[in-house]
């Protein structure tokens, strides 16, 4: 079996958790299939422990939603599930129903690129509950990776000050898919290129490379293998000059760097991959400029990250470009974004909706019940508060926001600041409303987003908490649905 072919040539229908089908299934004999309810993904905590994150995956998901359909082998394949009684796990007419299931859910989600917080809706999904349901999975899958991901490569690029980032995680990515998804979200975080030329040809992002340790290992000796690289890549030349020590490695580069200006060509750069990176750029950058070799780059790599670059820097590194590779493609110390899916209202035919709320002994897991939407207050060009507010309630003039986790902590929202409405209509009864920018144009925006936040938001030990609430009125709706749960009176 090709598994290429059968992951990229086929439905994605059965890309779920069994338990979203089960649940369908229960809904479909309760009646309750077409029953309209509303669901909202947001996550409960920053990445990284900082003090936002990069809202990224929303046109993959686009691709996944518009494309969404159970085929004929998907079906066969769920005919072939049984319980633990041994018999088929459900039945023929459930079957025929989602083969001939026709999705008519509304989409509205905050656009890749934007910066988000906590408890803030990424996507609402309101539709037929059945198929609400189905979504769950996918779009967690999608959404909390490439948002995991954007936000670690902001964060990077933050360190680096404005220098090159290349993503070099491919080799170390969580599978094949995982590293396509890493390349397309660093991107979007602000990395200038990456090296995964499959990433490249699909999401149209700029390839870079150098070369490896095994290049030079495979001549008589260094020089050599500089001489051969460069001329097979002439305008390619970027040498890795730690095989065997890396100021010889210089060196040796700074000598087909004459070499190659003979020939009417440069020696682009030089890459450090071991030892104390400080150091060596400082002495590296000495013999470059000494030979007159200025604008020859020094790019490192060797296990980087946002924190790391930020040392280099304050050791006065002569670095100019970064490859970051594990760190970056596989999120490393956090490998998940703690993004969930949850219920908030719900409406039998013709009937009025229903707040739902789910609570917990830990007040971060309450929900939030309604049909939620975010709103941004801008104050001479800088973010100041988002409001979180329920549709059917509105939001007042002048109101206050009220966090979630702290009911003590508000905050007015003044009356002259300007407003940006984050939730924007993607799908309208199945259909796509909404055409995706381009990757290169939402880059633009996260670039641009990060500048309405203050300093003290995107530093990386104990950043500002940005405010974030419930508008009054939405807070005190939560709060009367908790009391009546608990049954206080």
């Amino acid at each position: 079996m090709n598994t290429l072919r059968a992951i990229y040539k086929t439905s994605l229908a059965l890309l779920t958790d069994l338990y979203q089908i089960t649940m369908a299934y229960g809904y479909w004999k309760q009646g309750l299939a077409e029953h309209e309810a509303v669901f909202h993904l947001f996550f409960r905590s920053n990445p990284f422990k900082g003090g936002y994150a990069i809202c990224a995956g929303l046109a993959t998901a686009i691709e996944y939603l518009q494309d969404l359909a159970f085929s004929d082998d998907d079906i066969e394949y769920l005919a072939s599930l049984t319980g633990s009684d041994e018999k088929p796990l459900f039945e023929t007419a459930f079957l025929d129903y989602l083969k001939g299931l026709s999705f008519s859910f509304d989409v509205d989600a905050i656009e890749e690129g934007t910066v988000v917080f906590p408890q803030e809706p990424l996507l609402r999904i309101k539709g037929p509950l059945l198929q609400c349901q189905l979504l769950e999975t996918t779009l967690l899958n999608i959404i909390n990776f490439q948002t995991l991901i954007a936000t670690r490569a902001a964060r990077i690029c933050y360190a680096a000050k404005g220098e090159p980032v290349l993503e070099f995680g491919l080799r170390r990515a969580q599978g094949f898919d995982g590293g396509l998804a890493a390349s397309r979200a660093a991107y979007l975080g602000g990395c200038a290129a990456t090296s995964n030329v499959l990433a490249g040809k699909l999401y149209h992002i700029p390839v870079r490379g150098t070369h490896a340790h095994s290049w030079i290992m495979s001549f008589d000796n260094e020089l050599d293998a500089f001489k051969a690289y460069a001329d097979a890549l002439p305008n390619n030349s970027i040498f890795l000059v730690d095989t065997y020590n890396s100021i010889e490695g210089t060196k040796h580069a700074i000598q087909i760097g004459e070499l190659l200006k003979r020939r009417g060509h440069s020696l682009a750069g030089i890459r450090l991959d071991s030892g104390d990176l400080a150091y060596l750029s400082i002495e590296a950058r000495r013999l470059l400029d000494e030979a007159g070799f200025h604008d020859t780059a020094i790019l490192a790599s060797n296990d980087l990250d946002e924190h790391i670059i930020a040392d280099l820097k304050a050791q006065g590194a002569k670095i100019n470009v970064w490859g970051v590779g594990t760190r970056l493609a596989t999120a490393f110390e956090q490998p998940a974004l703690n993004g969930i899916y949850k219920l908030g209202a719900l409406r039998k035919p013709k009937g009025l909706w229903e707040y739902k709320i789910k609570l917990s002994e830990q007040a971060i897991k309450v929900t939030t019940p309604g049909l939620l939407r975010v709103r941004r207050f801008i104050d001479k060009g800088r973010a100041i508060a988002d409001a979180i507010y329920d549709e059917n309630l509105g939001l007042k003039a002048n109101a206050f926001i009220v966090d979630p986790r702290d009911i003590t902590r508000r905050k007015r929202l003044p009356k002259h600041a300007e407003d940006i409405e984050l939730l924007v209509p993607i799908f309208r009864q199945g259909k796509r409303v909404y055409q995706p920018p381009t990757l290169q144009q939402s880059r633009e925006k996260a670039l641009n987003e990060l500048q309405r936040f203050h300093i003290t938001t995107l530093r990386f030990l104990n950043p500002h908490e940005y405010p974030v609430g419930l508008e009054e009125q939405l807070h005190e709706l939560k709060t009367q649905l908790i009391l009546q749960a608990r049954d206080i009176r």
